[in-house]
């Protein structure tokens, strides 16, 4: 992969958009030698298939760096892991980044957000509202593979994150749209256990969407915890990966008729 594709994209006229900020694996060569992580410590706190499920709406900007590169998701001082206690108590580095990686990576975080930036004037312009899928995943098996998964009651299989939203009001009926339709499809025999705000309430990107948009976009910002992977290796099940990719398809009517009572 060349050095200089940190992200892919794809752009069409669709009042949706997503995003999978985290699927990122890559890393710059110069970074490799130091990292600390081997693949599978690298894939668990990653988000894998992320960037598939990101794919579902017809415009997707998704990087191909991992977060242990940059991470886009928190602020801007916080973005590089220097030290264990940013990145869940892991030894990252074998020795410091120096100043000149560091900015190397700020300067990907730049241009990425610059790139968003553009991407969301177009849409906005043509569209006047539209609605981001801000994808993640996250763990529930911390405690070891072979330990018992997290208590379910607290940790939802879609966490939906709206925390960050400058005016609820405006989004309000998105929301509860596809929180509705996104429990009633029939996975794979049964329901989804979708809440929202349970588990995580939105980042720095929904947040930086929401205060440079607010009358213009709603960011959901939707955490898949991983029961359709091993967590641990970062193999998924691709039955299940697929049924929750046509999950989240199936609430693109909806929202297209919530937008469409805005306009």
């Amino acid at each position: 992969m060349s050095e200089n594709r940190i992200w892919i994209e794809r752009f069409d006229e669709s009042p949706l958009m997503a995003t999978a900020v985290h699927a990122g694996h890559e890393l710059r060569h110069e970074l490799v030698p130091l990292l600390a992580l081997d693949v599978s410590e690298r894939a668990h706190e990653e988000d894998p298939y992320t960037d598939y499920l990101a794919k579902v709406v017809p415009t997707w900007l998704v990087p191909t760096r991992s977060r242990f590169e940059v991470d886009l998701n928190r602020a801007r001082d916080e973005a590089i892991y220097l030290n264990p206690e940013m990145a869940w108590g892991l030894h990252i580095w074998k020795e410091p980044l120096n100043q000149e990686m560091i900015n190397r990576s700020l300067e990907e975080y730049d241009t990425f957000y610059a790139e968003l930036g553009t991407l969301l004037d177009k849409l906005t312009k043509h569209f006047g509202h539209i609605v981001i899928f801000d994808l993640h995943s996250y763990n529930y098996r911390r405690s070891g593979p072979d330990q018992p998964p997290a208590d379910a009651s607290s940790n939802p299989e879609v966490n939906v994150g709206t925390g960050t939203m400058k005016n609820r009001q405006y989004c309000q009926r998105i929301i509860n749209r596809f929180i509705t339709d996104l429990r009633a499809y029939d996975f794979m025999g049964r329901h989804l256990d979708v809440r929202e705000n349970v588990k995580f309430q939105g980042r720095q990107l929904a947040n930086w969407i929401h205060t440079n948009y607010p009358e213009n976009i709603c960011v959901l910002s939707v955490e898949f915890k991983k029961f359709y992977m091993d967590e641990w290796t970062g193999v998924g099940d691709i039955d299940q990966i697929q049924a929750v990719r046509d999950a989240l398809h199936c609430t693109i009517p909806g929202i297209l008729e919530e937008l469409g009572n805005k306009s």
